[in-house]
């Protein structure tokens, strides 16, 4: 059963019948007893914007809207943009694997990071769960262990990486459709 009224359930009433697996995990993830509301929900919109899907991303943020204040909100948008930055700069520098550029300084602007205008252990949720979408080793575990370091519980973490996961696998879903729709011929 869907409701009309909610975006993300749309969501997963267009998902196919390949994806049914994703239609169920969407369903589950986003009931999460491990999260708080805030910390849900921001993760979904940091994930939603690094799945980068515009439908899916447009359902996420409309549905959040109704469980996030504009600081969460902003501080979710702020995790996505900036690990999207980060996530780029420090895989590169985990996998060339050489010192020398270790030990330079990143000079990359990341005054989020430090104050993200809400809690730091909902923002480093966020971070970890955009640096999973987008596979960055380093950042993975720096966000692991800052959020953990503040209290989060790794039940808790893992719960924001399944959001992620499911997001980023509702995305590809969503594309796969697009993929489909641009080869019949036209009428």
């Amino acid at each position: 059963m869907t409701d009309d009224t909610d975006p993300l359930s749309a969501i997963r009433a267009a998902l196919p019948d390949y994806a049914a697996d994703i239609r169920a995990n969407l369903a589950a993830v986003m009931a999460s007893p491990n999260l708080t509301e805030q910390q849900l929900w921001g993760v979904a919109v940091a994930s939603a914007i690094a799945a980068r899907n515009p439908e899916l991303r447009a359902a996420v943020t409309a549905s959040a809207r109704a469980h996030l204040t504009d600081a969460a909100f902003a501080a979710a948008r702020s995790a996505a943009s900036l690990m999207g930055m980060n996530n780029v700069y420090y895989r590169f520098i985990d996998l060339l694997d050489k010192d020398e550029y270790r030990t330079m300084p990143a000079r990359l602007r990341m005054q989020a990071t430090v104050r993200p205008g809400i809690e730091r252990n909902d923002f480093e949720l966020m971070a970890l769960a955009v640096s999973a979408i987008n596979g960055c080793g380093a950042c993975i575990h720096a966000h692991e262990r800052s959020a953990t370091g503040h209290g989060i519980t790794r039940e808790a973490v893992q719960d924001a990486v399944r959001i992620a996961a499911v997001l980023n696998g509702a995305a590809s879903a969503l594309e796969s459709l697009v993929d489909v729709a641009l080869q019949q011929p036209a009428p």
